[in-house]
């Protein structure tokens, strides 16, 4: 764990706050483009915690800074709008996250970003890193909001618009706008957009952030249009206050049984079984084994594990690929063993 002392708090529109942290061990290693961080907070017994995504760049001389959403009943977003204060100190895990960007100044690439409200948040990390460190690529950031008013970093991103002119693109998208075959990203428009700005001779990249129908819009018509799977990345953002009502879920689970299992982590083995109700992740905690997670909803990357022996089913994967999953990789906050003798070691 670090200490963070927030250094800031910025107000934004659409119940949105941009919280600056100074590093007090100086000790906190680097970031990459579009990682997230996790905050740690007790109350009593009770540990929750929380991550945000850097919407401060690496790669540029500024204060590490998240932007949190207020979310209705979200404890610590309520938390965090109405209770810190600039001066206090929070605990912190080291950054995490799959969905980044890897700059080389010897490519000239077009790097396409699409966000929709608050996932902007690490696009726009991503966006200062590719502008400052790769000299000869190209950033078309398509940016959807219901009007301007309520765009995230709206003055911001114009300020790097007019200081990279010929290298950074903003097709600002509003939802109040008249010509409604531009008030939303469509198929048809974005592959205007795609086919538009693509730079004649480079490669294209592409990374998502918002709603999931949001960003498989954005991934089937792209592989519609022949590039790779390999070329789209995507950021889920999931807010554990809007869960499901438990009277939404299945009524009875598949399978009831209880199993026993080996849970293998910083090289020692412990044993436990694992309840129908409960996940992989779940037990471990009641063991007091400090496991690393962040999420609980399969949304994220920090507890990926993998199955030496037997065999888990997931409640929700976002992030494994379905080779991974193959090849055993799970992620155990979603994980329920489904033979006795199961063997998951935490990477």
């Amino acid at each position: 764990m670090y200490k963070f002392q927030i250094s800031e708090i910025i107000p934004h529109p659409n119940q949105n706050i941009a919280i600056r942290f100074r590093d007090l061990s100086g000790m906190f290693p680097k970031y990459k483009a579009g990682q997230f961080l996790t905050l740690c907070f007790q109350f009593g017994e009770r540990e929750v915690r929380r991550s945000y995504s850097f919407s401060s760049s690496p790669d540029v001389d500024e204060a590490y800074e998240i932007t949190v959403k207020r979310v209705d009943n979200g404890e610590i977003s309520r938390l965090l709008h109405h209770s810190i204060t600039v001066g206090d100190v929070v605990d912190v895990m080291d950054p995490q996250g799959l969905f980044i960007y890897e700059p080389d100044n010897t490519l000239e690439r077009t790097v396409f970003l699409f966000g929709a409200g608050v996932g902007v948040t690490p696009l726009f990390s991503i966006l200062k890193t590719a502008l400052v460190r790769e000299e000869n690529s190209k950033v078309i950031l398509i940016y959807s909001n219901s009007n301007e008013q309520s765009t995230l970093f709206y003055e911001e991103l114009l300020s790097w618009q007019a200081r990279y002119p010929e290298r950074l693109k903003i097709e600002f998208i509003w939802s109040n706008r008249k010509n409604l075959l531009k008030a939303r990203l469509n198929r048809e428009y974005l592959i205007d957009l795609v086919t538009e700005n693509l730079m004649d001779g480079t490669e294209g990249v592409f990374y998502t952030c918002g709603p999931l129908f949001y960003m498989d819009l954005c991934r089937f018509t792209l592989l519609g249009m022949g590039f790779s799977d390999d070329q789209i990345k995507k950021e889920t953002f999931h807010f554990p206050e809007e869960e499901e009502d438990e009277d939404e879920k299945d009524e009875e689970p598949v399978d009831m049984t209880s199993y026993e299992i080996t849970l293998r982590f910083n090289g020692q083995d412990h044993l436990m079984t694992i309840p129908y109700n409960k996940s992989v992740l779940d037990v471990g905690l009641e063991h007091k084994l400090k496991l690393p997670y962040s999420c609980k909803s399969g949304m994220c990357s920090t507890c990926i594990s993998q199955v030496q022996e037997g065999a888990v089913r997931m409640d929700y994967n976002e992030i494994l690929t379905d080779r991974e999953v193959a090849n055993g990789r799970c992620l155990i906050c979603t994980s329920h063993p489904t033979e006795d003798g199961t063997v998951i070691e935490v990477l």
